[in-house]
C-alpha cells in the first residue's frame, strides 16, 4: 500500500509499505479522508530532527482519519461500515489501509461526506475537555486561541448557555469565524492589549473560566493572570517540545492568590477515547452545530505536502484542512 513518510525536515515522500494485517478481534479500515492536527505541526513534522533521525516510520504524523471497514475480526464490527479511527500505538495515520482496533472506532452514519463527519473528532476532544469542566450556562468564558480546537470551545460554550464568549487570536479571519460561531465578543490583542480589553467587556469581574487552546506558554500564563479569583483554567493546547527549548511558565503564587482551579484536560489519557467523539457525532446529527464548518480547504492525498505546509504556515485563511484519497 501507499503511505507517507517524513524524509527529512518537512519533507514527505510517498512510499510503498506492506499492507497491515489484523490481529485478533481488530479491523482493517481502508481510509478514505485525512486531517491534519495544530499536534502534527508542532511535536512531529514542524520539529527538525538530527540527522540520523529520518526518515520517520512511514505514515507519520496523522491521528485524524475516518474510512470503511474491509476487514472485520471482530463481533462488534461488520465490513463496509463507516469509522472514524483512533490510532493506536504502532499505527499510523498517512496510510491508505490501517488497522483499528474494535475500542478505538466511531461508526458514523452513511449519508454525508465522510471528512465531514471526522471533524466530529477534534470537536469531540474540546466537548471531553468542557465536560470535565463542569457548568458553563451563565459563566464568563475566555479562549486563547482560535484554531480549530479554539473555535469548537467557542461554539460549544456559546451552545451551552455561557453568558460571555471572549474569543481571542492573533488573526483576524479567525476571530471572523468566532463571532460566526457564537462568540459574543473577540480580541486581536495585537490591536489592542489583552488584558484591558478582557477587563472592559467583563466589566472588572473577569472570567469565570479561562481556556488555554493555542499551546503557547504566552497564552497559558495569560489563561492563569485574567482568571477570576476562585475561578478555573482549563489547559488543553499541547505546549512546545521540550526540544523547543521552551517551557510553560507558572507563577505559582499567582495560581495560589486566585484560589484558582487548574483542569489539566487530555482526551486521549481518559481511558475512554471514543464516547466524547461519538456524542459529537449524535450532536451532529441532530443539528445541534456542525464541525465540519471548519473545512476551509480541500486537498487530496497525493499533495499532503502542500497540505502541511499550507497548515504549518497558515496560508491562505486556513482553519481545517480535509485530504482525500
Amino acid at each position: 500500500m501507499k503511505a507517507a513518510r517524513l524524509v527529512g525536515p518537512q519533507k514527505f515522500e510517498i512510499v510503498d509499505v506492506k499492507d497491515p494485517v489484523p490481529g485478533d478481534k481488530n479491523c482493517i479500515v481502508k481510509l478514505e479522508r485525512w486531517s491534519i492536527c495544530g499536534s502534527d505541526i508542532r511535536h512531529e513534522y514542524g520539529t527538525v530532527f538530527q540527522e540520523e533521525h529520518y526518515p520517520l516510520e512511514a505514515g507519520f504524523p496523522c491521528h485524524e482519519l475516518v474510512g470503511s471497514i474491509v476487514e472485520s475480526r471482530s463481533d462488534l464490527w461488520a465490513e463496509g461500515q463507516r469509522v472514524i479511527v483512533i490510532p493506536h500505538l504502532g499505527a499510523n495515520g498517512l496510510t491508505e489501509y490501517t488497522e483499528a482496533l474494535p475500542n478505538r472506532m466511531i461508526p458514523i452514519p452513511d449519508e454525508g461526506d465522510a471528512g465531514d463527519w471526522l471533524m466530529c473528532q477534534p470537536s469531540g476532544t474540546v466537548l471531553y475537555a468542557l465536560q470535565e469542566t463542569g457548568v458553563l450556562l451563565g459563566k464568563r468564558i475566555l479562549i486563547l486561541g482560535q484554531g480549530p480546537i479554539g473555535l469548537s470551545f467557542t461554539a460549544i460554550c456559546a451552545r451551552s448557555g455561557a453568558r460571555q464568549v471572549i474569543a481571542a487570536d492573533l488573526h483576524n479571519y479567525r476571530l471572523e469565524y468566532s463571532r460566526r460561531f457564537g462568540a459574543t465578543h473577540s480580541i486581536n490583542p495585537t490591536a489592542e492589549p489583552l488584558d484591558e480589553a478582557v477587563d472592559t467587556i467583563t466589566e472588572g469581574e473577569m472570567p469565570d473560566i479561562t481556556i488555554e487552546a493555542a499551546g503557547y506558554p504566552d497564552t497559558l500564563a495569560a489563561a492563569i493572570r485574567l482568571v477570576k479569583v476562585g475561578g478555573t483554567i482549563v489547559m488543553f493546547g499541547q505546549q512546545p517540545n521540550s526540544a523547543d527549548g521552551q517551557m510553560a511558565p507558572l507563577d505559582a503564587k499567582e495560581l495560589l492568590y486566585k484560589n484558582a482551579k487548574l483542569r489539566s484536560t487530555a482526551a486521549s489519557q481518559s481511558g475512554d477515547v471514543v464516547t466524547h467523539i461519538k456524542t459529537m457525532v449524535e450532536l451532529r446529527q441532530r443539528g445541534w452545530w456542525d464541525p465540519a464548518e471548519m473545512i476551509t480547504h480541500q486537498l487530496k492525498f497525493r499533495d499532503l505536502q502542500t497540505a502541511y505546509d499550507m497548515y504549518q504556515q497558515r496560508e491562505d485563511e486556513v482553519i481545517k484542512i480535509m485530504m482525500q484519497a
